[in-house]
């Protein structure tokens, strides 16, 4: 794993937790899996693809942040992000979205894709990219001042980061989706349900607030 400092890949793995958590992003749909098949391990086989969707879903804004610093200065990059934090932020706090899904004959294929689009609209990549930047600036300081190279586009932090992070999300949604379907049941949902989505777009705003105002 490439340097920085250990708070940085901390905050990656709990963030991967927070969303491990959210039952629009993962474990509601591997229960509901399982509970249509009354099987634990149709919740367990679930858990590969959706953990493979949302890391492609993180992977992506990461390298996509990585191909546009290229072209421009780390700064413009910052503000693109705590922009789109915000707005994205905004927009879920004006626009809720319930958990849903279709027909539940899924593959692979059709749960990975369905992770990667909720992961995307969630803006779970938006949230974990200051992290990585941060950790990124930390590397460029700490490093061979000879060399002026910004080690956040090192391809191997990317990568890291987005192992270290779905390492977070797959331990949790594994952890609530077999609890829930072993020992809660989605009936537990109708009496004791937290507003995830909200504490989810207050968080989005926050985070893009510290993106603004943090060199």
């Amino acid at each position: 794993m490439t340097g920085g400092h250990p708070w940085g890949w901390l905050v990656l793995f709990l963030l991967g937790a927070y969303h491990g958590i959210n039952p629009g992003m993962g474990w509601l749909f591997a229960v509901a899996l399982g509970m249509q098949e009354s099987s634990a391990r149709a919740v367990v086989r679930s858990l590969a693809p959706i953990a493979c969707g949302h890391a492609i879903a993180i992977g992506v804004v990461i390298l996509l942040a990585r191909l546009v610093q290229i072209v421009l200065p780390l700064s413009y990059v910052k503000i693109a992000v705590a922009s789109s934090l915000l707005a994205m932020g905004v927009y879920r706090l004006v626009r809720s979205r319930h958990f849903a899904w279709g027909g539940m004959q899924v593959g692979f294929r059709e749960l990975m894709t369905w992770s990667f689009l909720m992961a995307s609209a969630h803006g779970a990549g938006l949230m974990v990219l200051p992290v990585v930047m941060g950790l990124g600036s930390v590397q460029a300081s700490a490093g061979q001042h000879s060399m002026h190279v910004h080690s956040y586009q090192d391809p191997l932090t990317g990568i890291w980061a987005t192992l270290v992070h779905t390492a977070g999300y797959l331990t949790f949604t594994a952890a609530v989706a077999l609890v829930v379907y072993q020992k809660l049941g989605l009936a537990l949902l109708r009496r004791a349900w937290f507003n995830l989505d909200l504490v989810w777009a207050i968080a989005l705003i926050a985070t893009g607030v510290l993106a603004a105002v943090i060199s």
